[in-house]
């Protein structure tokens, strides 16, 4: 009886224990699921949620004439979740009832592999319960536009599981033009360069935020949970594509065909300061020429002769020599503290300064400047300053910019040789930018104004900020002074001595401007016969009585190059340059349509704005008959013309419009506009079209065009 009790004892007591441990361990559970259940799953999200930056959409850069230099276009990353409640619901149905035609789709867009290889592929992440399965990245918009009707796909998110991931990929539409000075935008933007670079904090705009949970070994992006980037503002530079074009062509042909190691064009809009233009080719070890680096910018040397201008203003503003006084440079040889100068032409002894300017005599302004400011260096060093030779141009590349070096008497490496050869173009490092700003500075009665790249800044369309010229030195020389220094640089270009005579001279308009041939060292490795090579330059403007553009054209040549002078390499191209753009932009003189009377009719069609143009051009008489709507079919007769607006032409009309004559990209906005696919065949204006103009069509028909 005793044994029982105590048995029983010991039952009842493990009983209320085991009671007592399951009302504790029942409270602690729902003390933790009602008290502290916020905090434990505030924990459990964010070990599995995680907020990831969306980069803004970047900006645009432009042109000053509206064409588009770099800009962003949209790439997508396809994945799928075969995790999503949609596609698994009722066993997979919809998975299985669409994976054969998905893959046969996916497989004819992609055409990387056999449509059985895709249905093997999806199957198999399917029965693995893949939750991102990257199936294909960097997808262009066209494809992802197609991806989009496929089998599946076009069921949504939620029922296919296909996620898209969109993000930006940098493009520059015309390549090499302009390329280094426009810049690159990289992952990294500490690797940016050029404009890109500059103006990154206005180009990117804002990053977002996007939730994003982990899950099977990868990050998926929470749906409804993201906070909108801000886009990048668009900048609209000072370039002109023609003149761009223009000078990076000439630069092109001149490197190739004297195998040049590298050159720069810039072309600058005197009165402003704007760069219209800025070409720079270094050849590549396989013989090719790209934008490698901004020599134009970046890359500071010994200018050479081209520098003469800033000596000769130096002379005259201190009034030691007017451009009559005479000069002798004793047989074109002299030496200066046991160092000799000599002159590319030997033999002339007197000459006035502006002959010794125009003939480019080393040994003149060498021998000037020692006499004048071999005792008072500082005096010429200071005119240096004035011309801002010492300091930075301020243009907006600014990582790009090189460092201008002008010795003053205070270097250590100030000797007695220092002044005759600053003189004339050594123991100086000045960028091809710097000369060119003072070069214009001339041309613009000595108002020196500061060279820069962006005209604007914009945003949707809307220009925001507005970049004015702005001026560095009101007068960087009296009228006087002035006036002299354009007499000898427009004589180094007509006079029959002068040294650009025979290349640049040419009798529709005036060019003034200074060639340089300077001596400059392989490597580094000395001016000993084996290593120099020649730095060929001319910078000017045109025309010399009202000058609106300043050109300077600086280019490294090759041992193997078998034009050095400067007249014969950048003169020529100067000249190129220069012609094409004053026959663009300066002479621009109408001409008169004066066709005889034509009685057969001509009928052609287009936008109403463009023919309006045309017709105002070339001073057509032509009336419009239409009072609405951009589009008109034009009819000459007898240089008179009627436009009028046919109903094929309708955006609502299902009727195929007649797009014979039109230029493609006429035709190809009013088809599509109309509903119609298009494909093209040949180059030129539409000959033929395979739908009848007249005949009704459906909406997605086919068209094709034959261009010729």
């Amino acid at each position: 009886m005793e044994i029982k009790k105590d048995i029983l004892w010991r039952v009842y007591l493990c009983f209320i224990g085991m009671a007592v441990l399951s009302v504790f361990v029942l409270g602690r559970a729902i003390y933790i699921q009602q008290v502290q259940g916020s905090f434990w799953r505030g924990m459990g999200d964010s070990l599995h949620l995680k907020y990831l930056p969306i980069d803004a959409e970047r900006g645009s850069i432009y042109s000053e004439d509206g064409n588009m230099l770099s800009t962003s276009v949209p790439i997508f990353d396809v994945y799928i979740d075969f995790g999503a409640d949609g596609l698994r619901e009722k066993q997979g149905k919809r998975f299985k009832d669409n994976v054969d035609s998905l893959s046969i789709s996916l497989a004819a867009l992609f055409e990387d592999k056999p449509a059985a290889t895709y249905e093997k592929e999806l199957k198999l992440a399917y029965k693995n319960k893949e939750r991102y399965y990257p199936l294909k990245k960097k997808i262009s918009f066209d494809q992802y536009k197609a991806m989009r009707d496929f089998p599946l796909v076009r069921q949504g998110r939620n029922k296919s599981g296909f996620i898209i991931d969109p993000r930006d990929k940098r493009i520059n539409p015309y390549v090499l033009l302009a390329n280094r000075t426009i810049g690159l935008s990289r992952l990294n933007p500490k690797q940016n360069v050029g404009l890109e670079l500059t103006y990154d904090s206005l180009l990117r705009g804002t990053t977002g935020q996007r939730l994003m949970r982990y899950a099977a070994g990868t990050y998926m992006p929470v749906e409804g949970a993201e906070l909108d980037p801000v886009n990048g503002k668009d900048i609209v530079t000072t370039l002109d594509t023609y003149i761009q074009d223009v000078a990076q062509n000439a630069l092109m042909k001149m490197m190739v065909n004297n195998n040049s190691l590298h050159g720069t064009v810039i072309v600058m809009e005197t009165a402003t300061g704007k760069i219209k233009a800025i070409a720079n080719l270094g050849k590549q070890p396989d013989g090719t020429y790209i934008e490698d680096l901004n020599y134009g910018i970046g890359k500071a040397t010994e200018p050479g002769s081209i520098f003469k201008l800033a000596t000769l203003l130096s002379l005259l503003e201190d009034k030691y020599v007017t451009i009559k006084s005479i000069v002798n440079t004793e047989g074109g040889v002299k030496s200066f503290s046991g160092l000799r100068i000599k002159d590319s032409h030997l033999g002339a002894y007197e000459m006035t300064v502006k002959e010794a300017f125009e003939r480019s005599s080393n040994v003149a302004f060498a021998k000037l400047a020692d006499q004048y400011y071999g005792s008072e260096p500082t005096k010429f060093t200071d005119h240096l300053a004035k011309f801002r030779l010492n300091q930075m141009t301020g243009v907006d590349i600014v990582a790009s910019s090189a460092k201008p070096t002008i010795k003053t008497p205070k270097n250590r490496s100030w000797s007695k040789t220092t002044i005759p050869y600053m003189a004339h173009g050594y123991e100086e490092m000045v960028t091809p930018l710097h000369m060119l700003m003072l070069y214009n500075a001339v041309a613009n009665n000595g108002k020196m104004m500061k060279p820069y790249l962006v005209s604007a800044i914009r945003d949707y369309g809307v220009d925001i900020k507005k970049i004015e010229p702005q001026v560095l030195v009101e007068k960087i020389a009296s009228d006087e002074t002035l006036a002299q220094a354009r007499e000898c640089l427009k004589a180094v270009v007509d006079s029959a001595h002068g040294t650009a005579h025979k290349v640049v001279f040419d009798s529709l308009y005036s060019i003034s401007g200074k060639t340089g041939t300077a001596v400059t060292a392989l490597d580094n490795k000395g001016y000993n016969k084996g290593n120099k090579i020649y730095q060929a330059s001319f910078i000017g403007y045109f025309p010399s009585e009202a000058p609106k553009y300043s050109i300077a054209v600086v280019i490294q040549n090759s041992r193997e190059s078998k034009l050095v002078y400067g007249a014969d390499v950048s003169g020529r191209v100067f000249k190129e340059v220069s012609d094409h753009i004053y026959g663009h932009f300066i002479n621009n003189t109408k001409y008169a349509y004066t066709a005889a009377a034509d009685t057969s009719m001509h009928v052609s069609s287009g936008m109403r704005s463009d023919l309006g143009s045309i017709f105002s051009y070339l001073n057509i008489i032509y009336r419009d008959s239409a009072v609405s709507g951009a589009w008109r079919r034009m009819q000459l007769v007898n240089n008179s013309a009627s436009m009028s607006t046919p109903a094929d032409f309708q955006t609502s009309s299902a009727v195929t419009p007649n797009v014979i004559g039109m230029g493609l990209k006429d035709a190809v906005y009013l088809l599509e506009n109309k509903g119609l696919k298009i494909t093209v065949t040949g180059r030129g204006k539409v000959v033929n079209q395979s739908l009848l103009a007249g005949t009704n069509f459906t909406k997605g028909q086919k068209i094709s065009l034959l261009l010729n």
